[in-house]
């Protein structure tokens, strides 16, 4: 996980230790919104994880999806063909 990474994950690491165990376990999605975030942090880093993690949050509602939600791979890149 990149430093900025880290920093950005530090609050969903808060929520895990201090709320998730009060809130239940009512998740509508696999895995977890937190741990959705964490793996998307480690994945893609600070900024794209931060997006997928709102994302994913803003699916989370009695109208919303349900069920197996993995986190998307990292692109990688083609390399760029120079002619």
């Amino acid at each position: 996980m990149t430093p900025l990474a880290f920093i950005v994950s530090l609050p969903v690491r808060a929520y895990r230790l201090l709320l998730s165990p009060w809130v239940g376990h009512g998740c509508r999605f696999q895995p977890t919104c937190s741990a959705y975030s964490m793996e998307a942090l480690e994945k893609h880093g600070a900024f794209k994880g931060t997006w997928l993690t709102v994302r994913r949050i803003f699916r989370c509602h009695p109208w919303g999806g349900e069920g197996y939600d993995p986190v998307p791979p990292k692109r990688i890149e083609q390399p760029k063909d120079h002619h």
